[in-house]
C-alpha cells in the first residue's frame, strides 16, 4: 500500500482542477507543492520576490485563460492587502493557499500579529475562508476553493493550519 502525503494529494488535486501556473513566494510548507510543480511541464512556476506580485500575476493568467494559485505564508497576507482590490474590483477567480504562521508551537514572536489576524483581513477583503486543520482534509477543502473561486469569479484562500504542519525550527 502506497502512503500518499496531503502534499502530495494536494498537487494531485491541484492538476486534476486545471491549475496551469503556481505562483509562490518559497516557503517550507509549501515546498513539496512547489518542487512538484517545478518539476511538472504541465505546471508553470513563478517565483515572486513578493507576494502581492502574485495577485496580479494570477490576474493576468485568468484574462489569459489559464487557471491559477498563489501559494504564500500568513504573512504575505498582509503584504497584499492593496493589491487585493485589483480582484475585488474585477471579480476575477483567485485562490490561494496559505500556510499559517504565529499559531502552533511558533518560535518567532513577529510571526503572531499578523498570524492570529489573517483569516479575519482575508474576510475584510471579500474572501471566502476555509480552514483546514486535518490532513485529510487538505485536498478536498483546495478542490472545493477551486471549484467556488472559478465557478462563481471570487476569491477563495485555504489556510493549513500551523498545527498541522508541525512546529517550524531554525
Amino acid at each position: 500500500m502506497t502512503v500518499i502525503s496531503w502534499q502530495a494529494s494536494v498537487f494531485n488535486t491541484l492538476k486534476s482542477s486545471g491549475i496551469e501556473l503556481v505562483a509562490y513566494v518559497p516557503d517550507a510548507g509549501h515546498s513539496l507543492l512547489i518542487e512538484k510543480s517545478r518539476r511538472d511541464p504541465a505546471i508553470e512556476d513563478v517565483l515572486l520576490t513578493t507576494e502581492e506580485e502574485g495577485v496580479a500575476l494570477c490576474t493576468g493568467a485568468w484574462l489569459g485563460g489559464r487557471k491559477s494559485t498563489l501559494l504564500m505564508q500568513s504573512s504575505g497576507v498582509g503584504n497584499c492587502i492593496n493589491m487585493f482590490a485589483l480582484q475585488r474590483v474585477t471579480d476575477i477567480p483567485l485562490v490561494l493557499v496559505v500556510t499559517m504562521r504565529g499559531e502552533y508551537a511558533e518560535f518567532n514572536p513577529w510571526q503572531v500579529p499578523m498570524g492570529s489576524t489573517t483569516e479575519k483581513a482575508l474576510k475584510l477583503c471579500r474572501f471566502k475562508v476555509y480552514r483546514v486543520s486535518k490532513e485529510v482534509q487538505a485536498a478536498a477543502t483546495v478542490r472545493s476553493a477551486i471549484e467556488l473561486a472559478y465557478e462563481k469569479n471570487i476569491a477563495v484562500a485555504v489556510l493549513l493550519s500551523q498545527e498541522m504542519l508541525g512546529p517550524k525550527k531554525w
